[in-house]
């Protein structure tokens, strides 16, 4: 499959989510990581980017809240190349109605080939890498041989 590369901009566009239990969690790793977010670009939704503003003191882009609608403009952006990186703290443990939502959100970032974190440790190792400062070349597998594919085709895979 032939590859796309798309560069990434030294400021990069950080859409910073959390479910539930964990908005807490990502409200303290960003203040820990106040510095290091401060010249990117932070997407949140709507509570969870009203507490991250008021913690970090510089604007936070907010969408709307509610798990389908954050979980659709989300996955809007990342196809749309206007977000570069996803911090997303969920529960694994706890279930919740939306499990699907998630999956769609991480499967949408694995497919544009966007860095992921799901938990602290692997967000700090993401956020002070060398690379979160520079530009960056992202490939893209070239996916429209497998969208032109007839259902023929689909359906014998």
């Amino acid at each position: 499959m032939e590859q796309n590369k798309i560069t990434i901009e030294r400021d990069k566009k950080v859409a910073l989510v959390a479910n539930g239990n964990k908005k807490h969690d990502l409200v303290e790793w960003a203040k820990c990581n106040k510095v290091l977010l401060s010249h990117h670009t932070l997407y949140a939704t709507g509570t969870t980017g009203a507490l991250l503003e008021q913690e970090l003191g510089f604007p936070i882009h907010k969408l709307e809240g509610g798990s389908q609608a954050r979980d659709q403009q989300i996955g809007a952006k990342i196809v749309d190349g206007e977000i570069d990186f996803l911090i997303f703290f969920w529960d694994p443990i706890r279930s919740i109605s939306h499990d699907s939502d998630i999956k769609a959100i991480l499967r949408m970032a694995v497919i544009w080939n966007i860095p992921i974190a799901c938990n602290r440790a692997t967000a700090d190792f993401m956020i002070s890498s060398p690379l979160m400062d520079e530009e960056y070349d992202r490939l893209l597998p070239e996916y429209s041989e497998y969208r032109n594919r007839t259902t023929r085709e689909v359906v014998s895979d």
